[in-house]
């Protein structure tokens, strides 16, 4: 195997592990998440969770689809390393979706909220946000899944 390809896989492995942090801590905070009032969630919303997504969320989701890709590439002529690769592919593309669907417009609508202008509604913007990111915690399991089922295959053969 070139060099070049272990160098990539390796990098992969790294950042797909790195991908997967945010969404699984999202999704083990979710049970006591739904369970805040209206302005301890907005205090969580606006204050604890600034700064991740720029920080780690999305040079690692946006990372974990391009090195996929490149290793897709690679392994074109390896059905099953290439299947799992795609499958990763896939992930990585279902978390950004998941995130501009789903988690965008609730940051961008409650960057503007205060503690007194809460909208009545609320509750759905919190959920919406939460099912967002559990989407991506399942996706990112996958994936990081994924990758390491295609690298066992490579290390076996």
């Amino acid at each position: 195997m070139p060099r070049y390809v272990s160098w990539l896989r390796m990098i992969n492995l790294v950042v797909a592990s790195l991908a997967v942090l945010a969404p699984v801590a999202h999704a083990l905070e979710l049970p006591n998440k739904l369970s805040l009032d209206a302005n301890l969630w907005l205090a969580v919303q606006q204050h604890l969770y600034r700064g991740w997504g720029p920080l780690l969320g999305a040079p690692t989701e946006i990372g974990g689809l391009v090195t996929s890709a490149a290793l897709a590439w690679v392994r074109r002529r390896q059905r099953f390393r290439l299947s799992m690769t795609l499958i990763a592919c896939l992930g990585y593309a279902g978390m950004l979706v998941s995130f501009f669907v789903l988690n965008s417009p609730v940051n961008f609508a409650v960057s503007s909220w205060t503690p007194t202008m809460m909208p009545p509604d609320w509750p759905e913007y919190r959920l919406r946000w939460e099912l967002g990111h559990a989407t991506a915690c399942l996706l990112s399991v996958v994936s990081l899944t994924s990758l390491f089922t295609a690298y066992r295959r490579e290390a076996l053969s």
